[in-house]
């Protein structure tokens, strides 16, 4: 029986493919695929040429919150500096404050 698949469905089929480490003719068997329709698919949508490398992602990174400033209290005095504000600066300001 004839299966017709839209060209989304193809475009999935050829992408899980490219991502898979398996040859087209691998994959063709492992998933009871015509060659010739792949073949005849992949040219018809133009998708993702041969030499194309997907990139996977190996780490979720979560979202960085910015920085509380640097705040000094000496005496009357309070100096608030931003948070990337080299040590050896601080380190000059502190000798100042003393």
């Amino acid at each position: 029986m004839r299966k017709t698949r839209s060209p989304e469905q193809w475009r999935n089929i050829i992408e899980e493919q490219q991502a898979s480490d398996l040859t087209i003719t691998e994959y063709c068997q492992q998933n009871a695929l015509s060659k010739t329709t792949f073949y005849a698919a992949k040219n018809k949508l133009k998708v993702l040429p041969d030499n194309f490398v997907r990139a996977k992602i190996t780490k979720q990174s979560g979202i960085i919150k910015p920085q509380q400033p640097i705040t000094l209290v000496v005496g009357k005095v309070k100096v608030s500096l931003p948070s990337t504000t080299p040590a050896t600066y601080l380190n000059q300001l502190l000798h100042e404050f003393a």
